[in-house]
Parts: C-alpha cells; sequence; structure tokens
C-alpha cells in the first residue's frame, strides 16, 4: 500500500462488485480511507473486509443512489465517520430494459433513469457540499461509450450515460474555483457481473465489436479512475475519458 492519498476520504457507490469494487481497492492501496457503498450490503462488506485485510482503512454503507434523502444521510455519515470528503466515485448503476425506442415501457425507462442519471446527480450534490467545506475535492462520474453513441435496444441507459457526461461538464465548469473537479470515465464493455447473465456467444460478439478484441477489466477502469483522484491530475477536469479498447475510434 502506498501512501499518495494518505488522509484523503473516497467515496465509491456500487463499490460492491465490478468497476466500483476495483476503483475502492485501487484507493485504498493508495492510502485513502473508502466508503464502500451498495445496495448489496455482502458484496459492500466483502469488499471492505479485504481491503482491511490488505491493510488499509474501509467501511461498508447501504445505499441506494435512487434516494436522494438516503444519499444524504449516507454522506453526512461518512463526513462524520471519516472526518470529511476528498474524492468520490459516482459508480451505481444498472443495465436497464432491453427494448427498441417504441418498445421501452415508461417504468423501465424511468427506473434506469433513476440510478443511472438521478442518482448521479443527488451523489453529486451532496458530495459538492462536503468538498467545498474540505475546500477541494475529486468527483469521477462513471459514464460509458454509450455516453459518446446509440446503442440498439438501450436508450434509457444511452441516454442516462449521456446525460451524465452533460452534467460533469456543466458540475466541472461551476465548481473549478472551489478546487473540485469533475470527470468522466466512458468504460467500453467490461467484464463484470452486469455482462455474466449473457451467454458465451454474445460474448465473444460484443468483445469483438473492441478492436483489441476482448472485454475490458475492472481494474484497467480502476487504473484511471485512481489517476483522475490523484494530485498529478490537479489540471484535469470536465473531461470524458474512454477506457474501450478502440471501440470508440472505430
Amino acid at each position: 500500500m502506498s501512501e499518495v492519498l494518505i488522509n484523503k476520504v473516497a467515496f465509491v457507490t456500487g463499490g460492491g462488485s465490478g468497476i466500483g469494487e476495483a476503483s475502492a481497492k485501487a484507493l485504498a492501496d493508495a492510502g485513502a480511507s473508502v466508503a464502500v457503498a451498495d445496495v448489496d450490503m455482502v458484496g459492500a462488506d466483502r469488499v471492505v473486509e479485504e481491503i482491511l485485510a490488505s491493510g488499509g482503512i474501509a467501511k461498508s454503507y447501504k445505499l441506494d443512489v435512487s434516494d436522494d434523502a438516503a444519499v444524504g444521510t449516507v454522506i453526512a455519515a461518512i463526513s462524520k465517520d471519516f472526518g470529511g470528503l476528498h474524492i468520490a466515485v459516482n459508480n451505481a448503476g444498472i443495465g436497464g430494459e432491453l427494448a427498441a425506442t417504441g418498445d421501452q415501457t415508461p417504468a423501465g425507462w424511468r427506473r434506469v433513469l433513476s440510478v443511472n442519471l438521478d442518482g448521479v446527480f443527488y451523489c453529486m450534490r451532496h458530495e459538492i457540499a462536503e468538498m467545498k467545506k474540505s475546500g477541494n475535492g475529486s468527483i469521477i462520474n462513471m459514464a460509458s461509450i454509450l455516453g459518446a453513441v446509440g446503442f440498439a435496444n438501450s436508450s434509457g441507459y444511452v441516454a442516462a450515460k449521456h446525460g451524465v457526461i452533460g452534467l460533469t461538464q456543466t458540475a466541472a465548469i461551476e465548481y473549478a474555483s472551489d478546487g473540485i473537479r469533475v470527470n468522466a470515465v466512458g468504460p467500453g464493455f467490461i467484464n463484470t457481473p452486469l455482462l455474466a447473465v449473457l451467454p458465451a456467444d454474445a460474448l465473444v460478439g460484443i468483445a469483438a465489436l473492441h478492436p483489441m478484441n476482448r472485454l475490458g477489466t475492472s481494474e484497467e477502469v480502476a487504473a484511471l479512475v485512481l489517476f483522475l483522484a490523484l494530485p498529478e491530475a490537479s489540471f484535469i477536469t470536465g473531461g470524458y475519458y474512454p477506457v474501450d479498447g478502440g471501440y470508440l475510434a472505430r
């Protein structure tokens, strides 16, 4: 474990698996105290136990990011437990309903927007308030390659991720003078539990959409998340950074 982020407090949503888990562990390895939040407490508790076993500092919190009041309560608890907030990774998300736009149900649309876009907004507004107290901060929003292009049968997910990028850019402008940086990461298709439900032949086809002809790993995304949290990234804000094996270059 290094000490580059010693005395920094990080908050990771969807931290119980996949990209969130890898990001929480990367931040802890860099010395940050990490608040691991998830609707799945089994996963969040496991990640915390593994961080503690590696000599890091972490605590788990149950959180549904689509509930603004719950987000505020959890972030207040994190500030009390750790003494502030300096880094936030707004990663929690769901895949959403698979249907052509005209067949998308209002309930399916509302559900994916409530988690993937509203949840990022709710987290950001409470995170910003805490970071302003600290005098600085780095917010990393998990967008997607589908925040830059379309994808058939995923209108809700695509709309939400496009919204995350716009929200990121807007907040970056608004809070730059407060020392708060806001950036978005755009993973390609990553080998996480979100894709694990797909049949093997479908995964092969998805991998082939990337010039590297493979799925990415959570650790590859977490490496960029960590960099954006570091002091070395101090002049980087308002950006959108794909980690996509060349997907968007086609």
